[in-house]
């Protein structure tokens, strides 16, 4: 199975990325330099954190533009499975391929954390290896996390079952203190009405395997894999 993992001048994460999708998950994963022109041949398609080009602007906005964008454009019209991580998501946002977007932090700090979020839809293809309702434990770190949108779409998000975690204790409950950035809702990840492009600010990655005492963020790439089995390969 082979994953690609787009990488924008300041992306920190790819290789993170990569380590759990070949290391962990014994699968391929490729680097794709955000100025190639298109996808070629890869089963899914994974946006990682950093910051790319120094988070000038706003977060996402300039490598919105990048030549690799279109392509993903493409790779998600043709059903291609798409998970966007920390600045990959606020990526998605910025292109219009997620609703909504990112503010800074209410506290108007940067923030290194660990956080519980809840399983509010175990029916997708990053999730179907979890529970509804399940608190997994994953790190944030990021200064524009706090996730808004108008009532409108936000009502949509809602009624479509495109919430996906939402910040919480670690009993589950979401309270203001369990919410780290002041995202509307406590929303923590949000999917696309087709269910192919998924995005959250919580980094799976960075707790996948046994070594780091926290193995959460496995169920997110074991999700991914198991939705791709039998599947050929996409070509964009």
């Amino acid at each position: 199975m082979n994953i690609g993992i787009i990488v924008f001048p300041g992306s920190n994460c790819d290789r993170d990325c990569a380590h759990v999708v070949s290391e962990v998950m014994g699968h391929s994963a490729h680097l794709i330099w955000h100025q190639e022109p298109a996808i070629q041949d890869m089963d899914a398609v994974i946006l990682p954190g950093g910051f790319s080009y120094g988070d000038y602007l706003r977060t996402g906005s300039i490598a919105r533009f990048s030549p690799i964008m279109e392509a993903v454009f493409e790779f998600v019209n043709r059903g291609g499975l798409v998970l966007g991580i920390c600045n990959g998501f606020q990526i998605l946002l910025e292109a219009g391929l997620l609703p909504g977007a990112m503010l800074r932090n209410k506290a108007l700090s940067f923030i290194c954390e660990d956080t519980y979020i809840r399983i509010e839809n175990a029916e997708t293809p990053f999730t179907n290896s979890c529970e509804a309702g399940q608190v997994i434990k994953l790190p944030i770190a990021h200064a524009e996390g706090n996730y808004y949108t108008d009532p409108v779409t936000l009502s949509a998000l809602q009624a479509n079952a495109q919430v996906v975690f939402r910040y919480c204790d670690q009993d589950g409950n979401a309270t203001t203190i369990s919410n780290p950035n002041g995202s509307l809702d406590d929303i923590a990840g949000i999917r696309n009405a087709k269910g192919n492009v998924l995005g959250l600010m919580p980094h799976p990655e960075r707790c996948a395997e046994a070594i780091l005492s926290n193995q959460d963020g496995h169920s997110i790439f074991k999700s991914m894999v198991s939705s791709l089995m039998g599947k050929s390969p996409l070509s964009v």
